[in-house]
């Protein structure tokens, strides 16, 4: 029982990690820079972390609930 929790819990913690990491990546790409004033470089990379950890988490949300829906389909037909 506890191992399960135990390995939900980095499964979890790996897999907000992993897409947060993909959507700060791809994040990179778009120029925000053109459109935000040329003083408020802080504010911009601000603006990326957060992004990043709103889409990550979402996406990672996402996964992990398809995840254990997948594994909960079996009951359906017992």
């Amino acid at each position: 029982m506890y191992t399960q929790i135990g390995q939900q819990a980095i499964l979890g913690i790996l897999s907000h990690a992993f897409f947060i990491g993909i959507t700060f990546f791809a994040l990179r790409a778009v120029m925000i820079e053109k459109v935000v004033k040329k003083q408020h470089v802080f504010q911009v990379q601000l603006l990326y972390i957060l992004l990043s950890i709103a889409i990550g988490s979402s996406v990672s949300n996402f996964f992990l609930n398809m995840s254990n829906w997948s594994k909960q389909l079996p009951f359906l037909f017992s």
